[in-house]
């Protein structure tokens, strides 16, 4: 039998809700991603994201925003408790315990590169023309990476001084 393929993913987190030093902080250093609202988003969480992967965890609406560093898929998809919940802001009335309609899967902090590695930086590299956070509308708060983007952007964000000249 073959052994599945570690995949690459990027998910996005607005720094002021949580950071990737709120997950360094978190116990074990890992929590569940929930909230997430959006089918496509939700399906690649359910369908795709196998324990050990590995995550760029991104910055969105930071100044600048940008991947901030890694984290790994911990536990694979199960149900957002979220959507059951009136009280919790990511209520979906329509979701039930029997019959879920939003999914989630806990990730586990890895690192956190010393300085952002920021959206310009990143459209300045031909070797991520193809990412899909680079392409013009894409708004996705999780989207698949490449074993080789993800490898660049690790080696990158390792670096902290004349990082553009490298």
């Amino acid at each position: 039998m073959n052994k599945p393929t570690k995949r690459y993913w990027l998910v996005k987190s607005e720094p002021d809700v949580f950071s990737i030093q709120d997950l360094a902080a978190a116990p074990d250093q890992s929590t569940h991603w929930d909230g997430v609202r959006n089918y496509q988003a939700r399906n690649t969480m359910r369908d795709d994201m196998k324990k050990g992967d590995l995550v760029l965890f991104y910055h969105s609406n930071a100044k600048p925003p940008g991947v901030a560093g890694i984290a790994q898929i911990a536990r694979e998809s199960y149900p957002d408790h979220t959507a059951f919940d009136q009280s919790d802001s990511h209520y979906d009335p329509k979701s039930r315990p029997d019959s879920p309609t939003w999914f989630m899967v806990d990730i586990q902090f890895v690192e956190a590169f010393q300085e952002i590695l920021s959206l310009p930086e990143l459209k300045q590299i031909p070797e991520l023309a193809d990412m899909v956070l680079l392409q013009k509308g894409s708004r996705l708060s999780v989207q698949p990476v490449t074993a080789a983007q993800f490898t660049l952007i690790r080696k990158l964000g390792r670096q902290t001084k004349n990082r553009s000249k490298n």
